[in-house]
């Protein structure tokens, strides 16, 4: 399910999809206007391979000099796992950065393993000891997921934040849990059980709320950062009149810091990333709750599968050692990177930060656009018993 994030151009050459010629500005146009459709292939833990297209198209709406570049990536993937992933992601910039529009669309014919709610999740399947009657460890889920989410922000001043507010749709329908083996009767899968605790379906459920958000958008480039930092806050309402099973509430947090270890060599540096989504009120059904890998880039949690931890409430945080592999040449690059996850859960008695998830690994950069710091990232992460995942990408994970 991180199809999103996780294509490579076969088509090494197509940098021009990405450049920034020199062009004047011509008002009321789309400056530099690219559009490519390429031929995609990727990698992760909870899709196996995957192959497609990833047309995209970048241009700016505005003066270059005051104009962040927009950009738009599709997705139209087949995995090794037999799923089906077709998205759209957006980020607009319109003239002067005066306002953001930001998208993100998905329709997902798939399906992921779950472990149960909390940090102490094991691998193997077994009878939860701290919740008769149910099963806990791998359990397979075939589901399908439409999302529609679209933001808009409003530059304050002529500052580096933004405030604005966006419409978040989840719908989870066809949702079937299963196992390789026979279940006994008498007990329940992780989905099931806590959703029919809660008065939520098991099949289908939706979620729509509005989110309040503020940015600090610092970055020199987002995609590839060599410096400076970002900043999110946003805080989500689900009511029942817009659509939500039952009303509930969420608040999620992302801080991201660069520090650069060489004036010369920017990108010799450490990457600092914390992150937080918690539930503040209210019930959420089962595949709405904060995982591990969802946040809004699917970066997180290398050396897990996508899914593999999931509770009321998490906290995860990242760092990450960049430094370039040539001597005066920034193509090929390296990074070794350690994290951290823990998850609470109500159904469990679990607080946060009574057990942590640790995951580390290192991983090989090919920067195929200089400019624009376009870079194929390919990376290995180990996780606790057992787990591990190899990670083909495209950018960096934050």
């Amino acid at each position: 399910m991180k199809s999103y994030l996780l294509l490579v151009s076969l088509f090494l050459a197509g940098n021009t999809a990405f450049s920034q010629d020199s062009i004047s500005y011509q008002p009321n146009k789309f400056n530099q206007f690219k559009e490519v459709p390429l031929p995609a292939i990727g990698s992760n833990p909870a899709n196996g391979w995957l192959f497609g297209i990833a047309p995209s198209a970048t241009w700016r709406m505005g003066d270059p000099s005051t104009t962040h570049l927009s950009n738009l990536v599709g997705n139209f993937l087949y995995t090794t796992k037999k799923q089906w992933i077709f998205s759209s992601r957006s980020t607009i910039f319109l003239n002067e950065d005066d306002w953001i529009l930001v998208g993100d669309w998905r329709y997902f014919i798939t399906s992921q393993p779950t472990y149960g709610l909390g940090s102490r999740a094991p691998n193997e399947f077994a009878e939860n000891p701290l919740q008769q009657g149910v099963y806990w460890g791998e359990q397979q889920m075939d589901f399908s997921w439409i999302r529609f989410y679209e933001t808009v922000l409003k530059r304050v001043g002529d500052s580096k934040f933004y405030l604005g507010v966006g419409y978040h749709l989840d719908v989870y329908s066809k949702i079937e849990s299963f196992i390789d083996t026979e279940l006994p009767s008498e007990l329940n899968f992780s989905h099931d059980y806590y959703n029919q605790q809660l008065g939520f379906n098991t099949d289908k459920y939706t979620i729509s709320g509005l989110t309040f958000n503020a940015i600090m958008e610092n970055r020199d480039v987002a995609v590839s950062p060599y410096e400076k930092n970002f900043a999110l806050v946003s805080y989500k309402v689900n009511p029942s009149f817009l659509g939500s099973e039952q009303s509930s509430s969420t608040l999620l947090l992302d801080y991201r810091h660069y520090f650069n270890l060489s004036e010369k060599r920017k990108r010799h540096l450490i990457a600092l990333w914390g992150f937080g989504n918690f539930l503040v009120s209210g019930n959420m059904p089962y595949m709405g709750l904060p995982s591990i890998g969802y946040d809004m880039f699917g970066r997180g949690g290398r050396g897990y599968a996508q899914g593999r931890f999931r509770g009321e409430s998490m906290a995860y945080s990242e760092a990450e050692y960049r430094f370039p592999l040539q001597k005066n040449k920034e193509t090929f690059g390296g990074t070794v990177f350690l994290n951290a996850a823990s998850f609470s859960s109500r159904t469990t008695n679990e607080k946060l930060f009574t057990n942590l998830n640790p995951g580390y690994g290192l991983g090989i950069r090919f920067m195929i656009n200089k400019e624009n710091r376009t870079t194929i990232t390919a990376d290995y992460g180990f996780g606790q018993k057992g787990n591990s995942g190899f990670y083909l990408n495209i950018n960096e994970t934050f």
